[in-house]
């Protein structure tokens, strides 16, 4: 969302709006609590105010946008099925807050997994040091969610952020400027792995989400995601693992004896993503990890060679 001049609005103004929100979200199947989220962020209300209504006596309170643009906007999530990520611009993730925009797709609670599994992955390998201070990708960036996780849990390893779109890019680079990490994480456009070719057995650790939706499934996804989400970031092709095969595939080049490969999967795929790892013959200690809802959402592994897993 572009940012605006700040706005002055009445809390009576604002008590009146937010109930009227409230009750066309629970009338059109929106999460209600969408509206405090929203005036959190639009408005700088806190969640004690919000839950007390002790705003609706406040003289003034400042917005980024009038009561008028903030119901037009409304109107688009419940019309138009807008996440409401997109509507103000940010989402909470890990201890972040990172900037969002219809060029990227809103990073999930259920992907802050990948940080955690990256850590335990890395005390529990013979390169522990390399991992902790080597080189780390995130393929696919999108936000830079995950290059931001990964440079916050790595304080002394390298992390670099690759995605095909410039636009996501963008997007990605003012998320780690804006939290401090600018210095720490490398930007590259391209496919995957293709613009680290200079770095080829150099990486100690990769961690993706990649798209691994069917084609076929995609219009059958929530209209919040098949409308507004980038498609780019979604489709994975007939079976939704061609750009998991490709990182199987190609990751042993650019991955250094016992480095870690690391990924996102949709429910369902975990028997094919650990026959392609076995497969391919390059990797062992293939595990599947569960999210936070019991679905087998991860697949870890690590490259085989001098120095291996201990």
């Amino acid at each position: 969302m572009v940012e605006q001049s700040p706005r002055v609005v009445s809390g009576l103004q604002l008590w009146q709006w937010r109930r009227k929100a409230i009750q066309t979200a629970i009338a059109t199947d929106v999460p209600p609590e969408e509206v405090d989220w929203l005036l959190q962020e639009m408005a700088g209300l806190d969640r004690l105010a919000l839950r007390l209504e002790s705003f609706k006596s406040w003289s003034q309170i400042q917005m980024q946008l009038s009561v008028d643009e903030l119901e037009q906007l409304w109107q688009r999530r419940l019309n138009d099925r807008l996440p409401v990520q997109y509507i103000a611009g940010v989402t909470p993730w890990r201890q972040f807050k990172i900037a969002v925009s219809s060029a990227v797709l809103i990073p999930r609670p259920e992907t802050e997994c990948l940080i955690d599994l990256a850590v335990s992955a890395a005390a529990k390998s013979a390169i522990a040091q390399d991992l902790h201070s080597g080189h780390w990708v995130d393929l696919g960036t999108g936000s830079g969610a995950i290059a931001l996780g990964l440079a916050d849990v790595f304080p002394q390893a390298t992390v670099h952020a690759v995605d095909y779109s410039l636009e996501a890019l963008a997007i990605a680079q003012a998320n780690a400027e804006n939290l401090g990490f600018d210095e720490r994480i490398q930007f590259y456009q391209g496919y995957w792995w293709e613009p680290l070719a200079f770095l080829k057995g150099h990486f100690s650790g990769m961690v993706s989400n990649p798209p691994y939706i069917p084609t076929s499934t995609l219009s059958s996804l929530q209209p919040e995601v098949v409308n507004h989400e980038p498609h780019l970031a979604l489709n994975g092709g007939t079976d939704g693992l061609d750009c998991i095969r490709h990182l199987v595939e190609t990751s042993p080049q650019y991955l250094r004896p016992g480095g870690v490969w690391l990924i996102e999967m949709m429910a369902g795929q975990a028997d094919a993503v650990r026959e392609l790892l076995q497969n391919q013959g390059s990797y062992c200690n293939i595990q599947i990890h569960l999210d936070l809802a019991g679905i087998e959402r991860f697949a870890l592994a690590y490259v085989k060679g001098t120095g291996n897993w201990g």
